[in-house]
């Protein structure tokens, strides 16, 4: 198996692409390409990638919209962004949307491969958390189990899933095809309704013994878990 940190170009000028390839793997790292969003994205659903270099402007899914698909996918994911704009507005934007490193065009690719460099030193993953807390529950995620008020909770390895995704995102409304593409890693079928059936499995488990409910609906959006 190659220990090469494995990349992920994304960038709709072929000749561009073709250039960031070849001097990406003359500096020993794998290099994936993609030369518009769409495909970009696809191959973030599949593939596990160490850093992503991306354009702003994309055909079918924007640099951006990308971006905050890339960092949903995995938060500590070193995202740098290329752009021929190179305003504040334009910067602030890239960084809001999850990039953590932006590089206008034209660029030196010395330039390029120190910011590489630089960002996977800093991406040295940590160890996720053994225990994630939200109120009075706790999600043990050695053990496999939920503990609410002392009591221990059994749940499936979907039900557990899912709970660790409400957890991670407390407070935030998550959409059904938010849920679905995390959770069951598919893409939102609009005629089942497993995700409603799965969100109420963990109610009874989880919200209907206590007199504290913590997963609400959100009409029209989706789920959020959280204290009223």
């Amino acid at each position: 198996m190659s220990t090469k940190p494995h990349l992920l170009v994304v960038e709709d000028e072929i000749k561009v692409a073709a250039a960031l390839k070849k001097g990406l793997e003359t500096q020993a790292y794998a290099v994936d390409v993609a030369n518009d969003g769409r495909e970009g994205k696809r191959l973030l659903g599949v593939n596990r990638y160490d850093l992503v270099i991306l354009d702003v402007n994309l055909p079918f899914v924007s640099g951006l919209e990308l971006a905050e698909y890339a960092r949903s996918k995995n938060d500590r994911l070193p995202i740098l962004m290329l752009t021929a704009l190179d305003t504040t507005t334009d910067k602030v934007q890239g960084f809001d949307a999850g990039a953590d490193d932006y590089l206008a065009k034209p660029f030196a690719f010395a330039e390029l491969f120190a910011r590489v460099k630089a960002l996977l030193r800093r991406a040295v993953p940590a160890e996720p958390d053994p225990v994630l807390a939200f109120a009075d529950l706790e999600l043990d995620r050695l053990g496999k189990v939920a503990r609410r008020q002392g009591l221990t909770i059994e749940l499936t390895a979907r039900e557990f899933a899912l709970l660790e995704y409400f957890m991670r995102n407390a407070g935030r409304v998550l959409s059904r095809a938010d849920i679905a593409e995390q959770v069951w890693d598919i893409g939102f079928d609009t005629g089942t309704n497993v995700i409603d059936v799965y969100v109420n499995y963990l109610r009874n488990k989880i919200d209907k013994p206590f007199a504290t409910k913590l997963i609400h609906t959100a009409v029209g959006m989706g789920y959020v878990l959280k204290e009223k």
